[in-house]
């Protein structure tokens, strides 16, 4: 008598969202768990981005500014040459020159950037503000209304500044990226008081937060998977938002990415060590559930990307 292997049903659903207008490109959409797709239907890949940012980025280790060495120090060079020469599916814009502690670019400086970017390529566009709560409910209405009908994602709303940020998406027809800190019932929350406000619950990204390989990962593993498993099994509206990792802001601040081998030699090559941190991290994140990664070194995208073939 054959073997019949036995599989899951799921009552739920996870939503499919699509971003950009020339080239656009989908994710999420399953019904099963990452990448069982013997079990039911996986219809789109999880999609990377390639990090971009408004300023050089000065404080990014050696390893990964080298790999964008003569076009990191102007923002639509450097979208470009992601676009053109590493044939990224889509860009992710991070504004950190508005940051009160860095340049302190006001949010006109900010719509310009990303008007240029905009008008340099054709693939989707993530707009992404510095993260400072205060600033970026300025920046990311006017990036938002620079964009209209871009179709991009803006992010990332927070519980404190949410209620602007949620409405500039709305009005100008974008994604929006709703961040909690790594806790499936704030995450839940959040959810619900964007939705609240008339925005369209299939138009979030979810972003539990997430960690570097070795500095809580396995954390940020379980809310996801606990996430997943709520729109899948519960049927959880309020969880059936595609999860967003943003992989390279975490991995390449940590130790492992930046101790010179002379200090540890029994490490091995800085560069190759980079890159793997940041492969690791990624690939554990999109087994855990993210169907949208956004990252920084070109072999690491490589690195994924061949991960994801082999699963799907």
């Amino acid at each position: 008598m054959a073997f019949v292997a036995p599989k899951e049903t799921y009552s739920g659903k996870v939503f499919e969202v699509a971003i950009g207008t020339d080239k656009p490109v989908i994710f999420g959409g399953e019904n099963v768990l990452p990448f069982h797709s013997f079990e039911g239907n996986v219809p789109a890949r999880p999609v990377v981005a390639f990090e971009v940012q408004d300023t050089a980025p000065g404080d990014w280790p050696e390893t990964v500014k080298k790999a964008y060495e003569g076009v990191s120090g102007d923002p639509v060079t450097w979208a470009k040459h992601c676009q053109d020469t590493l044939g990224a599916k889509a860009i992710a814009l991070r504004l950190i020159g508005t940051h009160p502690d860095r340049e302190n670019r006001s949010p006109e400086e900010a719509a310009k950037t990303v008007r240029d970017v905009l008008a340099a390529i054709d693939i989707p566009l993530i707009i992404l503000g510095s993260n400072n709560v205060e600033k970026d409910s300025a920046v990311l209405v006017a990036v938002a209304e620079a964009a209209k009908d871009k179709n991009c994602i803006i992010g990332k709303a927070q519980e404190a500044n949410y209620k602007t940020i949620a409405a500039a998406a709305m009005a100008n027809n974008h994604k929006l990226i709703a961040m909690s800190e790594l806790d499936i019932n704030l995450s839940k929350q959040l959810n619900i008081l964007i939705t609240q406000m008339g925005f369209d619950k299939e138009k979030l990204i979810t972003d539990p937060m997430c960690s570097a390989l070795g500095y809580g990962l396995e954390y940020t593993y379980s809310v996801m998977e606990r996430i997943r498993l709520a729109a899948l099994t519960q049927n959880d509206a309020t969880m059936q938002q595609p999860m967003l990792g943003d992989v390279g802001m975490y991995v390449w601040k940590v130790k492992e990415t930046q101790a010179p081998e002379a200090d540890l030699p029994q490490w091995g090559s800085l560069a190759e060590r980079g890159i793997a941190w940041e492969a690791a991290t990624a690939g554990s994140l999109v087994l855990a559930g993210a169907e949208l990664l956004i990252m920084r070194h070109p072999e690491a995208v490589k690195a994924v990307e061949k991960f994801v073939d082999e699963l799907l």
